[in-house]
């Protein structure tokens, strides 16, 4: 877990760098208000198959998210939202894929609020996490977890 809450995204150091996904599974979901919940069980299933369930309930918390924030503020009505799993060497990363304008910004929820939390929560739980813009329309929201070179038994 980061020891301090960035405002903006971050981008990973050079040696952090993504240095080619050793095992990838990507899943295209329509816009529904269920596709947060069928992101996170994507993710958790295709972990699960490969064996990485270590932060598990991290990386579905921010794979909810982010699934959810592209659901409300980034997918167009009739849109889809694209979920990818990469995994890496030395970092898992999840990104939620949206065709929709504007991009993300953490802020700070009132206390009153029952939304707008949902950077700020990935920021917390996430190791990095950052926007990048699309060949296309839309842009791509994604998370970055540290992890272990030998799988966990």
């Amino acid at each position: 877990m980061p020891s301090t809450l960035p405002d903006e995204p971050d981008t990973l150091t050079p040696a952090q760098a993504l240095d080619g996904a050793v095992e990838h599974q990507t899943m295209l979901f329509d816009r529904r208000r269920t596709t947060p919940s069928a992101a996170r069980s994507f993710v958790a299933a295709t972990l699960t198959q490969w064996g990485r369930t270590e932060r598990l309930d991290d990386i579905q918390l921010c794979t909810s998210e982010l699934a959810t924030n592209a659901v409300l503020h980034g997918a167009p009505a009739g849109g889809q939202v694209l979920v990818r799993v990469e995994l890496h060497a030395t970092l898992l990363r999840i990104e939620v894929h949206d065709g929709g304008k504007g991009r993300p910004e953490k802020q700070e929820a009132r206390d009153t609020a029952d939304d707008g939390r949902g950077l700020l929560l990935v920021s917390a739980v996430a190791d990095h996490w950052g926007v990048e813009e699309r060949q296309g329309p839309g842009k791509c929201v994604w998370a970055a977890f540290h992890r272990r070179a030998v799988p966990a038994c």
